[in-house]
């Protein structure tokens, strides 16, 4: 039964694996992890908390031949009181090596470049030399926190966060020619609202209906800003899909120098 869960614990040892994982790396709420495990939400918090005290603070070897690291914020608790926002730090190693899953190295409280500079700082100075890549979200925070104690390691934005900024481009433009438009926010039965959901659809995954409306849509010429930030969004979804990975880093290094190269004033968001 020892093998199975703690003493007294209302959750198994592979149950809590699955909850930390699920908040550290696939950005769960507490709320859905206790809902998961059958659990309520302070039985949950209080489990993935110890839980991660015994995986980290008991393993003094966590920092060992670390030389990929990720960084990422997540909301940990969902209140007006208290800072809710923590930085996670990873070990991406084991990924880049093919050696294994990613694995927890730190929870730090706040999202700020302070928090995740004072982390590295906090770290010996054999250790921060080992550092190879950084790879993290579009704050400019963790950015520069890594450059001013990283000096030498490479940062960049992971393929989620590429995706979820030209993604995020999409929504402000769409937003932006609904109001010079039509005056107004988008509501049910304006075609730029109504496909707000088949604009970021892949083109390949496109039914026929869906097609037929983003060409009726796109058809406008009061859309053209709309049907070119779609256009660099399709482009870095199908760089990241390229199965054949120097296919897909050739099409991406052609999107950035097209946009480096300039664009037209219009497309805001693009630039």
């Amino acid at each position: 039964m020892g093998a199975a869960a703690e003493p007294r614990s209302k959750i198994s040892r592979r149950g809590l694996r699955w909850a930390l994982e699920g908040i550290v790396c696939q950005h769960l709420t507490v709320a859905r992890v206790a809902e998961g495990l059958a659990v309520s939400w302070n039985t949950a918090n209080q489990a993935v908390l110890d839980e991660g005290r015994r995986l980290l603070i008991s393993d003094p070897t966590r920092f060992d031949n670390v030389e990929v690291i990720g960084v990422d914020e997540h909301v940990w608790r969902h209140t007006r009181w208290g800072d809710k926002y923590v930085t996670v730090i990873i070990d991406l190693t084991p990924v880049r090596n093919h050696s294994g899953p990613a694995r927890l190295l730190d929870m730090v409280e706040g999202r700020t470049k302070h928090a995740f500079k004072t982390w590295l700082a906090a770290r010996p100075k054999r250790w921060r030399d080992r550092i190879e890549i950084v790879a993290m979200d579009g704050f400019t925070g963790f950015k520069t926190a890594a450059v001013e104690e990283l000096p030498d390691a490479v940062e960049v934005m992971d393929p989620f966060h590429v995706v979820r900024l030209g993604g995020e481009a999409l929504d402000i433009c769409r937003q932006r020619v609904q109001q010079e438009t039509h005056g107004h926010r988008g509501r049910s039965g304006d075609p730029l609202y109504t496909a707000r959901r088949t604009l970021h659809t892949g083109s390949d995954l496109l039914n026929d209906r869906q097609q037929q409306r983003l060409i009726r849509l796109l058809a406008d010429d009061n859309h053209a800003c709309v049907q070119a930030t779609r256009g660099i969004y399709q482009r870095i979804i199908n760089a990241y899909r390229q199965p054949d990975k120097p296919t897909g880093r050739r099409l991406m290094i052609d999107l950035i120098n097209s946009i480096s190269r300039g664009v037209p004033k219009s497309l805001t968001e693009i630039s």
